[in-house]
């Protein structure tokens, strides 16, 4: 079941397009990353698919039915990429106003636990750090156990364990059924949380794939290992302390390797990680 769609849609901002033609799906139980540059058209992108923006061309919906609609509305979560709260009210009241809004939300005993927001749970909110706001506004995203969650950079800001939590939520809304769409700068977290990329540029779709797809359409493997003094590798390229070698076979690059009597010091074969099957000539084309 498609439970999110834009499809061929246009939206302009005076003689700036923002979108042109833009189409793509979130299906039901999927995580979905829609990455792209600054600018490329994400934020417009998910405006006009919540129903906040009016596309000029083309039609958005959501589980089948127009955005704007509140039946729609009551199955999304969403964080923004920036939150503006009521600055005097408590963290437990601004949890407990949004979870009024959905009809079996989690209870806010278990939303506390699973970000961790017992600790700030009496304060006001206009005294929270950057960080605090942000977790915060990714847990009221989560606050009503909605069919699909839209995330906006949710990790922005955001310490080791508080991105950690994230991470964890997004993965359990994912294996419980329920569909995630987040953008995110870090195409490693995309890597991470995502079966699926949208890449926008320009506000066109520019590619549509499953993340392993990608990452085998560069068809190279990643040759890493220490550097030596006196050294010298065919092909090598400095990364630090190490050289790293992309190659269309690592077995027979070790062997050429072990040939030329290189010493193999902390080596590693892996495979191309979604940012550099990005980069790779060819992949987006």
């Amino acid at each position: 079941m498609t439970v999110a769609r834009l499809e061929e849609v246009t939206k302009s901002f005076r003689a700036t397009r923002a979108l042109d033609r833009a189409s793509f799906t979130v299906g039901e139980g999927e995580v979905v990353a829609l990455l792209g540059p600054n600018g490329a058209g994400k934020s417009t992108a998910i405006a006009v698919l919540l129903g906040l923006r009016r596309p000029d061309a083309g039609t958005a919906r959501l589980f089948g039915d127009d955005p704007r609609h509140p039946s729609s509305r009551r199955l999304v979560g969403v964080t923004p990429q920036e939150s503006a709260f009521p600055p005097t009210l408590l963290v437990r009241e601004v949890v407990e106003l949004v979870r009024a809004h959905f009809e079996q939300p989690l209870t806010a005993t278990e939303l506390c636990e699973r970000f961790e927001l017992g600790r700030i749970a009496g304060r006001q909110l206009g005294g929270l750090s950057g960080g605090e706001r942000r977790k915060l506004g990714v847990a009221l995203a989560f606050a009503g156990a909605a069919r699909l969650v839209v995330l906006d950079e949710p990790t922005a800001g955001l310490d080791r364990d508080a991105r950690a939590a994230v991470w964890d939520a997004v993965r359990t809304q994912g294996r419980e059924g329920g569909s995630v769409l987040l953008t995110t700068h870090h195409l490693g977290e995309a890597e991470a949380l995502a079966g699926r990329v949208v890449l926008i540029d320009r506000g066109t779709v520019v590619a549509d794939s499953p993340v392993a797809e990608i990452k085998a359409r560069g068809g190279m493997t990643v040759v890493r290992l220490r550097a030596v003094p006196g050294v010298t590798i065919e092909g090598a390229r400095p990364d630090g302390e190490f050289v790293r070698l992309l190659v269309s076979d690592g077995g027979a690059a070790v062997r050429r390797l072990v040939l030329e009597g290189v010493p193999l010091v902390d080596l590693e074969v892996r495979p191309l990680t979604l940012e550099e099957a990005l980069a790779a000539p060819g992949v987006l084309g």
